[in-house]
């Protein structure tokens, strides 16, 4: 009686092998799901990447904003431009609504970090104007 039976032996064998292959599924759907939030982040990465060089680049903001605040439809609507070495704030409490359509169509269309924007409507061809932009 001090034998063990070879099918108590097959038996834990085979309880052995089913526990492994549960297992093993497991850790293959966990593989799956990492491989899927790898490929998520990894989109994200190229995305903050190409994000970063076009609002990064402080001298070709500069630049633009510059070239935008020289044309003489805005040298003429009397805005008050403060430069800092964080941000350019442009103010003005009459603008013309021309003035301030062109102004906002550069500026909207362009990759500017807006961090500040006021504008009120204070007759029907005046405006009033705060507008902050940082590096």
């Amino acid at each position: 009686m001090n034998q063990i039976n070879p099918l108590h032996i097959g038996g834990l064998l085979l309880t052995l092998l089913a526990f492994l292959m549960f297992q093993l599924s497991h850790v293959q759907s966990e593989l799956a799901e990492a491989k899927r939030e790898f490929a998520k982040s990894e989109k994200v990465a190229v995305d903050l990447n190409s994000l970063k060089t076009v609002y990064a680049n402080k001298k070709r903001t500069k630049k633009a904003l510059e070239r935008i605040l020289s044309q003489s439809s805005l040298r003429s609507a009397g805005l008050d431009i403060k430069r800092t070495k964080e941000f350019v704030k442009i103010s003005s409490p009459s603008i013309d609504l021309r003035a301030l359509n062109s102004l906002m169509g550069k500026i909207l269309n362009g990759s500017y970090k807006i961090s500040e924007l006021k504008i009120k409507k204070s007759s029907e061809t005046k405006a009033s104007l705060l507008l902050e932009i940082k590096w």
